[in-house]
């Protein structure tokens, strides 16, 4: 199963990837795109550009394009789209020069897990700095997976909850569709 986790910023992505990971351990995961950049020298602007996020595109694609079967991904393709649509340069992204890379990539997916911000909001210190953007990109987010804006057609999982409920959710889904 290749399984990724999606979701605007501060919503428990990473910690919920670190503890799926822990009760799927033959499992390979992946960091987000943002990081793995960064580990390989690139550097991001305080809000990156519109390149920083076709670059982060690009990579999460490539990631799981060429993984093996049994892995977790720390955001997908659709996280980088919806950030590029919501972008203050968005009118510059051409969406259907990458699509058909998009759609590939997700095919690739036998689950995503959207984690969408919560009411009241989980996330640890109140509002961000980037809280309006935040909460744009969960929305649109929301269209591109759950509503399948571009017809995706990808098996979405909504979870809210904790952490622990979160794992508990996701391995109940795989348990029921025999994964």
């Amino acid at each position: 199963m290749r399984i990724a986790i999606s979701g605007t910023h501060s919503t428990g992505k990473t910690t919920l990837v670190e503890e799926l990971h822990r009760a799927l351990s033959t499992y390979e995961a992946f960091d987000e795109p943002y990081y793995l950049l960064e580990e390989e020298g690139h550097e991001f602007g305080e809000m990156p550009c519109l390149e920083d996020f076709e670059l982060q595109l690009d990579r999460s694609i490539k990631c799981i394009t060429d993984s093996e079967k049994d892995s977790i991904f720390d955001r997908c393709p659709a996280d980088l789209l919806a950030y590029l649509l919501t972008h203050r340069e968005s009118e510059a992204f051409d969406i259907d020069l990458w699509l058909p890379r998009i759609r590939r990539a997700m095919d690739r997916l036998d689950l995503i897990v959207f984690i969408p911000v919560e009411v009241p909001d989980r996330m640890i210190g109140g509002e961000s700095e980037y809280g309006d953007l935040r909460r744009r990109v969960d929305e649109e987010l929301r269209e591109v997976l759950v509503d399948d804006r571009y017809g995706l057609g990808v098996d979405v999982l909504e979870l809210t909850g904790t952490i622990s409920e979160r794992v508990h959710q996701i391995l109940t889904h795989l348990s029921n569709i025999g994964a």
